[in-house]
This record gives C-alpha cells, structure tokens and sequence, in this order.
C-alpha cells in the first residue's frame, strides 16, 4: 500500500500573471479543486491557454500559487524532499544533443544520486522498453522527434518514481509507436505508480485513462471516470443476436421469450472528443457556467 492517501490534491488553487505595460491581470488558474488517488491514469484536457501547463508546474513546484494549497504524494507541491519520488516529461525535452541514450540516462541518474551499477541497470532497462535498443550508442542530435520523445520518457522514470507527469507522450510518434507507449503507461499504472496524462491526443486519453478533468479558461468544467462521462444517459442500447422482426420490435421480456440471446443491455457512449468539444464550446467566459462532475 503506498504511504499517501492522494497523489495530487488541491484545495482552491490559483494562478494570477500581471503582464505587459499596463499589468493586464490574467487569471491562469481559478479555484482549482481536484484529487487524484494513487495507481490511475489521470488526463488533464484543455485547449491552449486553459491553465495546464501552470497547474503542473505549480504540483512540480516551479511555481508558486497566487492562492490556495496544493499537495502530491501528502506533501506540499514545494517540499524539495518529495521531488526525487517524481518523474516529468515536458511537452518539449531539453536534452544534450552531443550525447547517446546510455549517456544521458547516466546523467540523469547522477543528478538522482543512483549508485552506477544502479544507473547501468536502470538505462539498460529503460533503454529497451522504449525501443531504443538500435540507437542506444547514437547522438540525439541524429533523433527523430519519435526517438526524442521515447528517450524523453525514458529520462522521466530513471528514477522509478511513484508519480509521472507525462505532458503530450506521443508527439510525434507513429501509430506503432503510439501504441508502444500507451502500452507503457498502462503498465506503470499496473506497477501501482500515478500517472498524470497532459495531451490534446483525446484518442489517447480515452484508451490509458481512469479519470480525466477537463479545463477551460483557468477552471475545472468536468471532472469523472471517462466511462461515465461518455455513457449517453438518456439512450438504453441492446444488442442480441438470433433475433427476427418480431423479437426486434419488442422488449427483453418478449426478446428473451422468443428465443433471442440478449448479449448487453447498456448505455451506448459517445466521444471523448464530442465530450471535449461540447464542454469548452458550452464554458462561454467560465463564469456561472454549469459544471458536470461524476465520481
């Protein structure tokens, strides 16, 4: 069981820029409740300038809240003593271009203090679960973008934390590779780690995740299992097999009656980019506008 009750919460927090001459004031973040519980997936959605990348670097603790708290593994976001339990993939890497994959890993398990059989141990393994293997004595310099996102992601657990905060993963890769790293992440999840999922890629985000939350212009509109979030309430959808006409224009009763073999009775779903489009068309300003929360 891990040592924490949530691997993010926030209480109330919030975000304000001051910027250019006149210190126009632009609210970032406004009231930011949420919580994320230990061993899921967690997407955070928005489009540009919903507050994202400032949420996630006030939880990293590189900035510092206009108000409220918040909190990532039980421990204020700004405890320095937390940070080597945390792992980050920016949207863009900055990596040293002049070394290869075995290198880099290195260093950054030297910046984690990892003995050297450890960090050997430690880029040997992340190095093959990326799919790097071929190009693991090659510059980054030579990378793709693909190939810099994997090694990305590589440098974002060598320190095996207990929580990732991947911002777009799958930039740039291909189908195959896509795939590859949504598999990845799945299985961080079934190694009991928290992963916090920033991406536009809404296709993604319904295949790895729990729970996602929605923002819009600084402020939470949706928050909730993905599954319920997309289920059409007001919509029963049966599926059967075997069934003629008459069975077709009747009930389960008369279904099950007449032979047919019900295979679901269920809510049919629809997308999680319908749901997206949906939530930020209908925000308006954000202010008074209503907010869907499911658990």
């Amino acid at each position: 069981m891990p040592d924490y009750n949530y691997a993010v919460r926030t209480e109330g927090l919030s975000k304000t820029f001051f910027t250019g001459w006149s210190r126009k004031r632009v609210e970032a973040v406004v009231d930011l409740d949420l919580q994320v519980v230990p061993g899921e997936v967690f997407g955070l959605l928005g489009p540009n300038g919903s507050g994202k990348t400032t949420t996630t670097k006030m939880l990293l603790g590189l900035l510092r809240p206009s108000r409220g708290k918040a909190w990532v593994l039980d421990r204020p976001a700004d405890d320095v003593g937390i940070k080597h339990r945390i792992g980050y993939l920016p949207e863009e890497s900055y990596l040293y271009r002049f070394l290869d994959a075995e290198e880099t890993l290195d260093f950054y398990g030297q910046l984690f203090g990892l003995p050297r059989k450890e960090r050997r141990r430690r880029a040997s393994e992340l190095i093959e679960m990326v799919g790097l293997e071929y190009a693991r004595k090659r510059p980054l310099k030579e990378y793709s973008k693909g190939m810099a996102r994997r090694i990305g992601l590589a440098q974002a657990l060598v320190n095996d934390p207990d929580f990732v905060i991947l911002d777009e993963p799958t930039s740039g890769l291909d189908p195959i590779g896509t795939k590859e790293i949504k598999d990845l992440i799945t299985s961080l999840r079934d190694q009991g780690k928290t992963v916090l999922l920033c991406s536009h890629l809404l296709a993604d985000v319904r295949d790895v995740c729990n729970r996602i939350a929605i923002l819009h212009l600084g402020r939470l509109k949706v928050v909730g299992e993905v599954t319920k979030l997309l289920e059409v309430s007001e919509i029963t959808q049966i599926t059967a097999k075997s069934v003629n006409q008459q069975t077709q224009e009747s009930a389960r009763r008369i279904l099950t009656e007449g032979g047919a073999d019900v295979l679901t009775i269920e809510h049919p779903t629809t997308t999680l980019e319908d749901l997206f489009l949906k939530t930020i068309r209908g925000a308006g300003s954000g202010a008074g506008s209503s907010e869907r929360n499911q658990t």
